[in-house]
């Protein structure tokens, strides 16, 4: 019995016996997985970097102008001829909470800097000086002293809003062609909002729509060829005049980080935003992130404050300025008419 187990053992050992050399080689190894990166290492976009992506830049400001206009023409009064005077400037997207630099940044360009100014520059600088860690200003006065240094311009900081006896000086100082900064409470769509400082925000500002109860003359006024009642007056290297007393009501142009586009804003809607910012952000406060705050925190540092930047002139700048003549209809002194700087 054993033999025959052995012989059954030498069989089935034959049996599975194999010559290495006749079968073919084994397949590679397989190669490693890709590797990638985790979605905490990839730079998360905000939306409104994403919603920017897909804007395409108007072709002249003064077609997004009129395009502005015509999308918002049933809240516009028949009654009244609309005016816009307006020195454009550049959009640029920010990146983080640079949204007082970016606007900086865009006024610059209207400030005669001797040489070109790179929003890198602008960051640098204003880190440098402590007056930012983030991006982030929460302080007119640290944003006049920045202004001052990199584009070498005045800076003028009003601190009472923008009615009053600042409002005389806030719209002609735009209607000569020069920028204002203004901080307020950004809302989802970027119009201004009040949540007490909670979504502070910057805006630069560079031009007007006046709405007016008079007529306005075409050898002054270029008037639209397509919507009625609607007339240009370029800013920038004289004063743009107007009839004052005729102004019915007025709209504020203005561009800030967020959008590329320029926005359009009531005048009071614009300075109850700026009046009510009193608060930092109880988000931003424990968010872990450091953030620079004045002596006195948001409300000193922001509230009523409005920045009237222009260049520094060695040369005294010649202003022509322009008479406005009412229809003889209406008769009214000169003086009413004419607008200087």
């Amino acid at each position: 019995m054993s033999e025959q187990w052995g012989l059954s053992s030498r069989q089935d050992n034959s049996t599975i016996s194999f010559d290495s050399d006749r079968l073919p080689l084994p397949p590679p190894p397989l190669p490693p997985p890709p590797q990638f990166s985790s979605p905490s290492a990839l730079p998360v976009k905000k939306l409104y970097q994403v919603l920017a992506e897909g804007q395409l830049q108007p072709r002249s400001d003064r077609e997004e102008l009129k395009m502005l206009f015509q999308n918002r023409s049933n809240s516009f009064r028949k009654e009244l001829n609309w005016l816009f005077i307006n020195t454009p400037v550049p959009s640029l997207i920010q990146d983080g909470p640079q949204c007082g630099l970016v606007a900086l940044w865009m006024a610059g360009h209207l400030l005669n800097a001797p040489e070109a100014v790179s929003l890198e520059k602008i960051v640098k600088c204003a880190v440098e000086n402590k007056y930012t860690v983030q991006g982030e200003m929460f302080s007119g006065d640290n944003m006049v002293k920045l202004a001052k240094e990199v584009f070498t311009c005045h800076g003028e900081l009003l601190t009472e809003g923008l009615i009053g006896s600042n409002k005389s000086r806030i719209m002609c100082h735009l209607t000569t062609g020069y920028p204002v900064l203004i901080p307020y409470d950004e809302d989802f769509n970027h119009e201004p909002c009040q949540k007490k400082g909670h979504k502070a925000h910057w805006a630069v500002v560079s031009g007007v729509l006046l709405g007016l109860r008079c007529e306005l003359p075409d050898d002054i006024y270029e008037r639209d060829p397509d919507i009625p009642g609607l007339y240009y007056l370029n800013g920038g290297g004289a004063a743009a005049s107007y009839p004052e007393e005729c102004v019915v009501t007025s709209l504020l142009l203005a561009k800030q980080g967020k959008s590329l586009k320029y926005q359009m804003w009531e005048y009071e809607q614009v300075h109850r935003s700026n009046m009510q910012l009193t608060e930092f952000s109880p988000k931003r406060d424990k968010d872990g992130t450091s953030y620079i705050l004045p002596d006195g925190g948001v409300k000193l540092g922001l509230r009523g404050v409005v920045i009237l930047l222009r260049p520094l002139l060695s040369v005294t700048k010649l202003v022509a300025s322009t008479t406005y003549t009412k229809p003889s209809r209406q008769v009214l002194s000169a003086s009413d008419y004419t607008s200087t700087t």
